[in-house]
C-alpha cells in the first residue's frame, strides 16, 4: 500500500517540480530583465534534490509495479530491492550533482 501511495504522490510531485523548472527557465531565457523569483527557484538546490529523489524512486517503484504485473509475486523482495537501488542511485546522483555545482 505504501508503494502505491508513494508512487502516486511522487508522480504529482514530479509534475509540479518539472513545471517549476520549465516555467522558470522560460522566464530566464526570454526576458532581458530576469525576475529574481525565477532565478531563485531555478537554482534552488532543495528543488533539485527533490527532483532527483522523486525521479529515481518513481522510476524504480514503477519498474517494480511492471514486474508484479508481469507475474513476479515476490512483492516484499521487490520492494526492498527497488528501495535499496533507489537509495544508492539517489545518493550517487546527489553526490555528483553537489560536487559539480557547489
Amino acid at each position: 500500500m505504501f508503494v502505491w501511495v508513494f508512487h502516486r504522490i511522487s508522480g504529482l510531485l514530479l509534475i509540479l517540480l518539472i513545471g517549476i523548472k520549465f516555467l522558470t527557465s522560460f522566464f530566464l531565457m526570454t526576458k532581458e530583465q530576469k525576475p529574481d523569483w525565477a532565478l531563485v527557484l531555478h537554482t534552488n538546490p532543495f528543488i533539485d534534490t527533490l527532483l532527483i529523489i522523486s525521479v529515481v524512486f518513481h522510476a524504480f517503484y514503477g519498474l517494480r509495479t511492471v514486474a508484479i504485473d508481469l507475474g513476479l509475486r515476490k512483492e516484499k523482495l521487490l520492494f526492498w530491492v527497488s528501495t535499496l537501488l533507489s537509495l544508492v542511485l539517489s545518493g550517487l546522483l546527489l553526490a555528483l550533482y553537489f560536487t559539480r555545482n557547489y
